[in-house]
């Protein structure tokens, strides 16, 4: 059976056995491997965005909270958050593996 990616889609490592836990998408809900989720933190403050630009403009510190969302693969893809690189732009293989892998 031919292998489309080396790591099957997934970040686990090879040492590592047994199963990953579960996250949900936070956009659509789904529910996904922890290791194959798009992780991506941001800091958003505690406060609404004008009052923050307002109180960072008179030098006042603002707190900010870190915020973690997860996403399944066709969700980062539809909303911009990863997106799909072209063959030339993935990591570089060499050519004798590129000959194997793809067979036109």
């Amino acid at each position: 059976m031919p292998l489309k990616r080396k790591n099957r889609g997934r970040s686990k490592g090879r040492g590592k056995k047994g199963r990953s836990g579960f996250v949900f998408c936070s956009n659509c809900g789904r529910r996904i491997p922890e290791d194959k989720a798009i992780k991506r933190v941001m800091w958003v403050p505690t406060v609404p965005a004008a009052v923050a630009r307002e109180l960072e403009k008179q030098g006042a510190f603002v707190p900010k909270k870190r915020v973690v969302k997860y996403y399944c693969v066709s969700c980062a893809v539809h909303f911009g958050v990863a997106k799909i690189r072209a063959r030339d732009e993935r990591k570089e293989l060499p050519e004798e593996m590129l000959s194997k892998r793809y067979r036109f």
